[in-house]
């Protein structure tokens, strides 16, 4: 079955063209290889970016939307990430970056596609482990916005996982969250996965 993209909002499509137009966002952005790609760039692949903030013993998440990422693409490949996040003049422009992530995403969504169930691509962030999943949402008629980590949902720990966490290896949430429970220290959360220090 095909994986379902949920569209992102038009106002980040835009805030993200506007900024992939805007040599001067391109030229001080953190990203070597979208700065010197000859190929134009080009947003693609939007998926809602949410945070797990915490984890009951019992395996229950909270989980919040904290904006939207979009693959950079020039020529055949993804070479960065644009991100978007909600402000109260609605969605803007925050950054692009390079890094693992973005050929682990493309990656993930590739294995996706092979599923026998349909499912909705969104990511989720578990930073007290400086974690990133490609979350496979059952819920494909959802507007990607809202919702939690249902049991029967997929996880995909992206590379680089942490330490006895396999990346690119699917877990049903019912088995993830309880293992997750016993390693996120409960400290402040790190900044979220992906977006400069």
């Amino acid at each position: 079955m095909p994986l379902h993209v949920p569209p992102a909002p038009a106002p980040a499509l835009r805030s993200v063209l506007t900024a992939l137009g805007s040599p001067t966002a391109v030229r001080e952005a953190r990203t070597p290889s979208l700065r010197s790609a000859q190929d134009e760039a080009t947003p693609e692949l939007p998926l809602p970016l949410h945070v797990l903030d915490r984890i009951t013993p019992e395996g229950v998440s909270a989980t919040r939307l904290a904006g939207w990422r979009f693959l950079i693409r020039c020529g055949d490949r993804a070479v960065a990430a644009a991100e978007t996040r909600l402000t109260p003049d609605g969605w803007a422009f925050s950054h692009f970056f390079e890094g693992p992530y973005i050929a682990s995403t493309e990656r993930a969504l590739r294995q996706a596609e092979s599923a026998t169930q349909p499912y909705q691509a969104r990511l989720l962030s578990v930073p007290g482990l400086y974690m990133l999943t490609l979350w496979l949402h059952g819920d494909t008629d959802s507007d990607g916005t809202t919702g939690h980590p249902a049991a029967t949902d997929l996880l995909v720990p992206l590379a680089p996982a942490p330490p006895g966490i396999a990346a690119h290896r699917a877990h049903r949430v019912a088995e993830l969250l309880p293992v997750l429970t016993l390693r996120v220290p409960p400290s402040a959360p790190p900044p979220l996965l992906g977006s400069p220090a």
